[in-house]
Parts: structure tokens; sequence; C-alpha cells
């Protein structure tokens, strides 16, 4: 271990692994460790279900009803993949989708007034909803058509519109669309947790609505991938492309202290010796003196033996409740998947909400979530601080990736590594940002 390397990488989770893969294929010397006998980290995914009951302190062994252990890969952060996202961008370019099998989500859903509606995002869709009246339905459709032809490099699509100083609440009224209309609308297709959006420019929005009916377009059923096996899977297969390109793995490795000399990194120790390194990424829980914790976020891992009320019978889909039908600031998600994705015993469902916490109580903060759900078997309920870096590690060049957030997607994810791997800098094939997504300039390396 007493070598020098480009970058030492602390912890397997999700944007750790993707960062290393991509540091080895660019060349440079990387070594990876986990003080955990197991990838992921936050976001791993647990096997078998004894493990999961351990890890929550619930007593006793799963009821036999349960299955075998074994056939359970039971996620701690729930998310999917946007079909046509960031993240399947990166899998593709990186040719990790080699080493995973995806499956399409079923349905995607939203709540409202108690009850919960598929979102509509075609045409057909819109026309057919319950969620709108005839009159809102034609209103609505204009507005997709008028999405789906915007190009912000077109100025005859923006219909008078200027997408970098108009407000997402006049394109809204521009088209007279109603409240219920505006919740879903910015919630389940932009995918936006607050009503921040409303008051900045409308260009964003319009693309996230885009990126949702694209990625619809793909599959049909709904926008969202999930991988068999759980999402554990992710990181692992960036691990192998990490080796490939001579980046050498250590699981189980206690990581005793970050060595920095006149405040730059200069090395790790572990078991009494010190690797050296030029730069260092890491997720925030083997630095906390130096991140800043700016929220929390309550999860609830629920298992059922039936699927979610009123998704005719769906054995994958996404649930959203916008803020507004529950009186909150943030918005409340379900995900829901099955033995069909191998992460489950037959016949057994898994369903995970998740929220922002806003008050004191955050268990009744999700209780509107847990309630479409029920009967529920067992639940196992976590609540993470939010961490964000308290600088940007320019001068330490110690950089730090952020706690999961409470969306059920990786588009948040993906934003960070891009921000990380920005601020490292200098290497020779530098990230190509697109509206359409994100590209790795490596392809001449494959």
């Amino acid at each position: 271990m007493n070598e020098e390397y480009d970058v030492i990488v602390l912890g397997t989770g999700l944007t750790e692994c993707i960062l290393s893969g991509i540091m080895s294929v660019n060349g440079k010397k990387v070594l990876h460790m986990d003080r955990n006998p197991y990838y992921g980290g936050e976001s791993a995914s647990i096997t078998p279900l004894e493990d999961l009951y351990k890890r929550f302190n619930i007593p006793g062994a799963p009821p036999a009803s349960m299955g075998r252990g074994r056939d359970w890969n039971v996620d701690l952060i729930p998310k999917f993949l946007m079909a046509n996202g960031q993240l399947v961008k990166m899998l593709l370019f990186t040719e990790v989708t080699r080493y995973l099998d995806f499956k399409v989500t079923e349905g995607s859903f939203v709540y409202k007034g108690g009850k919960i509606y598929k979102v509509p995002s075609t045409e057909a869709e819109a026309l057919a909803s319950s969620l709108m009246g005839l009159f809102e339905k034609r209103r609505f459709r204009k507005f997709l058509v008028y999405v789906a032809n915007f190009d912000e490099n077109d100025p005859r699509t923006f219909e008078g519109v200027d997408p970098k100083k108009t407000a997402m609440r006049e394109v809204y009224k521009k088209f007279d669309l109603g409240q219920d209309v505006i919740d879903f609308t910015g919630h389940a297709l932009a995918l936006y947790r607050t009503d921040d959006y409303l008051d900045q420019p409308c260009c964003e929005t319009i693309n996230r609505i885009k990126l949702y009916s694209e990625s619809l377009a793909r599959y049909g059923k709904s926008p969202y991938l999930y991988p068999l096996y759980g999402l554990g899977e992710l990181p692992q297969g960036f691990a192998r492309l990490s080796a490939i390109y001579g980046g050498t793995y250590m699981l189980n490795k206690p990581i005793e202290e970050i060595i920095v000399q006149n405040g730059k990194v200069i090395g790790v120790k572990s078991e009494g010796e010190i690797a050296r390194c030029k730069q260092l990424i890491c997720d925030p829980s083997y630095v906390k003196d130096r991140v800043e914790k700016v929220g929390q976020v309550i999860r609830v891992i629920c298992i059922l033996s039936h699927p979610i009320k009123n998704t005719s019978d769906a054995n994958s889909c996404q649930i959203i409740i916008p803020q507004n039908q529950v009186n909150r600031k943030s918005d409340i998600y379900v995900c829901m998947i099955s033995s069909a994705h191998n992460v489950a015993a037959q016949g057994k469902y898994i369903a995970i909400a998740s929220t922002t916490v806003e008050t004191k109580e955050p268990e009744k903060e999700i209780r509107p979530a847990l309630e479409l759900l029920e009967p529920i078997e067992q639940k196992f309920v976590s609540i993470s601080d939010l961490l964000v870096p308290k600088d940007l590690g320019t001068d330490s060049q110690i950089f730090i990736s952020r706690t999961y957030d409470a969306t059920t997607h990786f588009e948040t994810t993906c934003d960070d590594i891009k921000d990380i791997y920005k601020r490292i800098g200098g290497f020779p094939h530098p990230i190509h940002v697109t509206n359409t997504g994100l590209f790795f300039l490596v392809k001449d390396q494959f």
C-alpha cells in the first residue's frame, strides 16, 4: 500500500464509483477503499434479508412468510433511472451496461385529493385522464405540444416567451393551466421537489419536461428504468470498469487518518500503512469536520404482500405526492419494486417512501404515503442527515460528494458527479455537457 497514486477514493457509493471509473479510464492511477465489507456505502442494496433486520435493530429473524433471505436485495436509497437521463448516458458511454440488466418501471402516478392517478405524459393519455376536465385537457395538450416543439436555440419556437427571463409561472398562465395541472406538471413531469422553480426562468423546467417525455418515448410504460438485483449493481458495474483500467480496490479497510500537509492532502493511513496521493475523493462520512448539515431525509422501507391499490396491479411504480396536496413545502415520494426485479421473495413487494424532513415529527409527515401502502408487513425507518461539503476542495484537493437527497431519480446525483469532475480539473478528456445529457469523451479509448 505504500505507493503513490494520482487519486485515492474513499467509499463505494455510486458517485465515488463513477468518478473512480472515469479517472481510471482517463489513465489515472486510482486506489479505491471502503471501510465496509460491501459495495455501495449509503446507496447499498442489503442482502440477505436477515442483514436488513440487523441493520435496523429489529429483534428476531424475518418470519418464514418472507421466503429465503438470499432472495432479497433491499435498496437503502430508493431511486429509478430516467430512460433518457444523464446516468443512462454515462452507463452507455462507459459501456457499463454490459454488466447490468434493466426493466422498465410499469407506471408513474400522482396523488390528488387523497387518490392516486396515472401521470398523463402523452397527448392520448392526457385526453383520457380523469385528473382534468375537458377544457383543461385541451389546454394541457396545447402546452405539451409547445414543450415538444420548444428548442432553446430556435427563437421561432418561443411564441413570445424568453427562456432565459420569462418565469415558469408566466408560461403556465399563457396556457391558462389550473393549480392541479401545475402541481402534477411541476412535480410529476419536471420532478421538482418544491415550488421555488415557478419564479425562475422557464428554460430549465421546459427541458425537464422534455427529458421526461423523451424518456417515456423510449419504452412506453413509464420514463423510469430499474436494474435487476437492485441499485447496488450500479456502483459495482463502475468498480469493474475501474478495475479493467488498472484501478485498485480494497473493501473492509479501516481508514485511520487523512494526512494533510500545509492545507493539502498528501495521503491516507490505513492499518498502519500510508498510501500517498495528489487528490482525494470521498463521501461525507470520511470527513465529518469538512461537511455541514443542510437538512434531513426520512425513508421508510415497507415490505408488502400485495401491489399498491389503484396502480392496475403494477409490479413496479413511482408515486409522487405534490407538496400542495398535503400542505407541505416538499414532495413525498414512493418507489415500489418487487420479485419481478429479483429484489424480493416471490409474491413480495418493496415500497420505499421518502421525503425531506420539515418538522420535529418526521414519521407523521410521511404518513400520507404509508396510508397508500396498507397493509404493511414490516417497516424499516431511517432518518439521515443531508450533508454537503463546506468548501469546493480546490485548496485541500479533498473533493467531497453530497449525501443522496429524497428525489426518486439520479439526476441530482449526476449533477454532483459533473460538479466534482469539473472541480478536480486537468484531465485529458473533459466532460462535454449538452442539453441532451452528458458524454464522456473517452470513446477513443474503448
